[in-house]
């Protein structure tokens, strides 16, 4: 009788560069006491912190939203000579930051330089009557960076300096979303795999999913995308780069009108995305607009939803299917002026994706606003 030998499982690679999640979306913006009205109203986002010149920042104002875990900052120069506003003339309102909080700034920072990242604020203790926040941060693609927080010794409304801000409208029967589901980012043509590289190294990050060729393609544009999140899922950061096609994609329109790489869309993770567009809508937020003819063979392929079909169709929300589950999901148009950055809504039931196949609807109806602003 023969024994069967057995090879001793490998131990599990240390987490080099572990993340508790997102700490916030950190946004420049030209006038920040406006789009937190916005956010508040639109997104039924609170405000919760404020510092400006009447608490001790000569140079900025900054106000903060949050829904559920979800944290948004929007900050404004108040002169317009500062690095700040000189950011928002060049690029229009858009994401500076991708903060995450983790359970060791010092370690991770000293990793991320080790790993070939550029520092941009070295770790340092922040601290106030509420505790102590530690606080570090690097650059990544454009000029965005990623804050490295850790406030588990903190009891204060977001950061050292600031104060509590009650809510500027009466919160909503019902949070709009909970969470911040993934931030996508685009960069310039062949520089994708150049910054997924970069994940790998500096974070420790994986790759999660890849869309290449045809997965993302129209008959006029097309583009390509890898997903890179850390290991827990928590924080999943998709990256795009334009690809080769007969018109102008919606990386290069965004590239061309943010003037370079950044932060185009962020995906917030929503338990009722029916009341969600419902209100928002009403609100006046404007959503992308599938075609009919998209509802008219969904149920084939996704199946029965939460949702019934007729109310997809109605509030034009989209569904896929995969081995692990569904999703629903809309897209914002952007919400700003410049064509760059908007949102997306998510209510995930199993499913881990990004709706594949959802990748040709979606990009055709981005393609419709394109060349209504004559940019396709």
């Amino acid at each position: 009788m023969s024994a069967e030998l057995m090879t001793p499982a490998s131990p599990p690679k240390p987490d080099v560069f572990p993340v508790s999640g997102m700490d916030a979306v950190v946004f420049a913006v030209g006038n920040a006491r406006q789009a937190a009205h916005f956010y508040s109203t639109a997104f039924g986002m609170q405000t919760v912190a404020y510092r400006g010149p009447e608490t001790g920042d000569a140079a900025h104002a900054t106000y903060v939203l949050r829904s559920g875990g979800a944290r948004f900052v929007f900050t404004t120069a108040i002169r317009t000579d500062d690095p700040l506003a000189r950011h928002v003339a060049a690029h229009g309102d858009g994401v500076v930051d991708l903060a995450m909080e983790v359970p060791n700034v010092r370690a991770a920072y000293a990793h991320a330089i080790g790993a070939g990242a550029r520092g941009v604020e070295e770790p340092h203790d922040m601290e106030d009557e509420h505790g102590v926040v530690v606080h570090a941060s690097i650059a990544t693609y454009g000029e965005t960076v990623h804050s490295l927080v850790d406030r588990s010794r903190y009891s204060g409304p977001y950061l050292p300096g600031f104060v509590e801000l009650a809510p500027m409208v009466p919160p909503p029967a019902k949070r709009f979303f909970q969470a911040i589901d993934h931030c996508v980012g685009n960069v310039e043509l062949g520089h994708m795999d150049e910054w997924v590289d970069y994940y790998h190294r500096v974070m420790g990050f994986t790759n999660m999913k890849e869309f290449v060729g045809d997965d993302i393609a129209t008959e006029y544009s097309a583009l390509m995308s890898k997903v890179v999140a850390d290991g827990s899922r928590k924080v999943k950061f998709p990256l795009n780069e334009p690809a080769i096609a007969k018109k102008k994609s919606q990386i290069d329109e965004y590239l061309e009108f943010y003037g370079g790489p950044g932060v185009q869309h962020v995906a917030l993770a929503t338990n009722d995305i029916v009341n969600s567009v419902r209100e928002m809508h009403a609100a006046g937020v404007e959503f992308l607009a599938t075609p009919d003819s998209y509802y008219d063979t969904l149920g084939e392929w996704v199946g029965s939803t939460r949702v019934p079909l007729d109310e997809l169709r109605e509030l034009k929300i989209l569904a896929d299917r995969d081995e692990d589950g569904y999703l629903l999901q809309i897209f914002t148009k952007p919400v700003q002026d410049r064509p760059t950055v908007f949102f997306e809504l998510i209510e995930r039931h199993g499913s881990m994706g990004f709706g594949k196949g959802n990748f040709k609807a979606l990009f055709e109806a981005i393609e419709r606003e394109q060349a209504k602003r004559g940019n396709l």
